[in-house]
């Protein structure tokens, strides 16, 4: 079966609206601090709890996807996030949060079992565009998340975003059933089997091997902005509110669109040329952000730009590896976004510790520390590769 503009249209609003659960907190850390009455920092862990319950769903629920039907596995999945988000609602305490935190991110992972099955149904040709495009529904979850989370947050209490949270993801469930095509797996081992694979194919895999070092840099310092940036906006200079904060998500929006461009980018050229550009935007995102930390312009031109450069790092990635293994697709993705998102954990934890040790400035360091990391890891690795 191929996919159609409507299949495609609706795996990108699912994978943007179930992703966005995983960021929803972001703009609410202060309001849950005052709550509960403990420290930023200390309400920054449920977003690194969160983070870290993704990576450990990308583990060990992801290599699913080659062994079971698919859209079945999608369905039972969003079921269990909206479980959880009622219980991130229903919380009573900061460390009732950070376990349902936990669990938000483990059962969220349905993006990356959309973003397989997409690759699988797609034509060769038309790969990267289709990856593009539901990417970009993904970008635009993750960012205007925060856009969202901030205004409810405001007006209604941190609680009602987690019960709208779970409202949007029962809707999806319901579309999902009715909308997503079928798959047959290609995987007829053990669960065992299947897992002892991922260590084959990181071992067998020189590409797969740079490509999730060189993104796991990229959402470190995507984790490590978007965590920090909360407390920063909401100190003088700028004083503001989580309506206004979440707002900045609508200026990386604007980055994310470009996932489609760059996805025809990486079918007609090497896609390794725009993981260089990414990288170099990335970079200069981090150095505006400490020259104009008092002016929210230059905040606001930073986040587009880092946005961008992250899009061209991560779009490009994707689309190689999914070409080196088609009956592996679901495989190689668990081991590139497992990767990937320990790179947030450890960029949002990173963020939390040089905050208190520096503020901005150590923020900014340790982002263009990990940017240069990434430079490093892509000129020592660098090969005309024909993927």
């Amino acid at each position: 079966m191929s996919l159609s503009k409507w299949n495609i249209a609706i795996m990108a609003l699912c994978t943007g609206l179930i992703v966005a659960n995983i960021y929803y907190s972001q703009p609410l850390l202060v309001l849950i601090s005052r709550e509960f009455d403990v420290s930023e920092s200390n309400a920054g862990q449920v977003t690194f709890f969160t983070q870290i319950g993704y990576a450990l769903g990308l583990l060990f629920c992801v290599p699913l996807g080659d062994k079971l039907e698919r859209r079945g596995q999608i369905v039972v999945m969003t079921g269990c996030a909206v479980a959880a988000l009622i219980g991130a609602a229903l919380s009573t305490n900061i460390t009732m949060l950070k376990i349902m935190g936990l669990i938000i991110g483990f059962t969220s992972i349905v993006p990356q079992l959309i973003l397989p099955l997409s690759a699988a149904l797609a034509a060769p040709e038309r790969r990267g565009k289709v990856i593009g495009a539901i990417m970009s529904g993904l970008l635009i979850g993750i960012l205007l998340s925060r856009t969202v989370s901030g205004v409810v947050g405001e007006h209604l209490g941190w609680r009602a975003m987690f019960w709208i949270a779970g409202a949007l993801s029962f809707i999806m469930m319901v579309t999902m059933i009715f909308s997503f095509p079928q798959s047959r797996p290609a995987f007829s081992g053990s669960y065992g089997a299947l897992m002892r694979s991922l260590l084959t194919l990181v071992k067998e895999q020189p590409l797969l091997r740079e490509a999730s070092l060189i993104n796991a840099c990229g959402f470190a310092v995507f984790g490590l902005f978007w965590t920090t940036s909360v407390f920063l906006l909401s100190n003088p200079p700028y004083s503001f509110g989580s309506d206004v904060i979440g707002l900045m998500g609508l200026a990386a929006a604007t980055g994310a669109l470009g996932a489609p461009l760059i996805g025809r980018i990486a079918d007609k050229k090497n896609p390794r040329i725009a993981i260089g550009y990414g990288l170099t935007c990335i970079l200069a995102a981090f150095i505006i952000f400490w020259i104009f930390r008092n002016s929210l312009v230059g905040i606001v031109a930073g986040i587009v730009l880092l946005d961008l450069g992250l899009q061209g790092v991560h779009v490009s990635n994707q689309t190689r590896i999914y070409a080196l293994l088609p009956e592996a697709r679901n495989r190689m993705n668990t081991v590139f976004m497992t990767v990937s998102f320990i790179g947030t954990s450890l960029g949002s934890g990173i963020g939390l510790w040089v905050w208190d040790l520096g503020k901005w400035t150590g923020v900014c360091a340790a982002g263009v520390g990990i940017t240069l990391l990434a430079i490093l890891i892509y000129s020592v690795t660098y090969k005309k590769d024909k993927v």
